[in-house]
This record gives structure tokens, C-alpha cells and sequence, in this order.
């Protein structure tokens, strides 16, 4: 099985793709390595929020995602 991360807004765009299938587990730094350096860049930034099984982490260094899981990324939201 596998975790599926989904690249939202211009992290799409910095991925190349909406999905990434990848191999559970997957914790903080496999996270970072999965999306590559510009993804991962961009992750650690504190606007940038990271949600697991859809709940937003307070965390997002605590990610721990299973087989079957979803990892959203999500960019910060602006708006007027």
C-alpha cells in the first residue's frame, strides 16, 4: 500500500502534479524527501500547514501517516 500526497495551489505548480503515491509509512522527514528540495523548502515554512487524514497537524513535524493515508499540502490561503 502507499500514502498519497496531494499538492494544493502553487505547490502543485513547484511539484509538477496534483498526486504523489509513495511507500507507507511515511513520517516528517520521508515527507521531505518525497516532494523533493523546492517542495520541501516550502514546507518549512510556517504558513505552509500539512493535514493527515483531513486534519490540519498542529504539528506538522509530527506527521505520522499510514498505509492508505492521504497527506495534504496545504500553501497559505489569501484572500479580500
Amino acid at each position: 500500500m502507499s500514502v498519497t500526497i496531494l499538492f494544493l495551489g502553487p505547490l502543485r505548480d513547484i511539484a509538477g502534479e496534483q498526486l504523489r503515491e509513495v511507500d507507507g509509512p511515511l513520517d516528517w522527514a520521508g515527507l521531505r524527501d518525497a516532494v523533493g528540495p523546492e517542495v520541501a523548502a516550502q514546507l518549512d515554512e510556517d504558513r505552509v500547514n500539512v493535514a493527515c487524514k483531513g486534519r490540519v497537524l498542529a504539528d506538522k513535524c509530527a506527521l505520522q501517516a499510514e498505509d492508505g493515508d492521504e497527506v495534504a499540502l496545504l500553501p497559505p490561503v489569501s484572500g479580500g
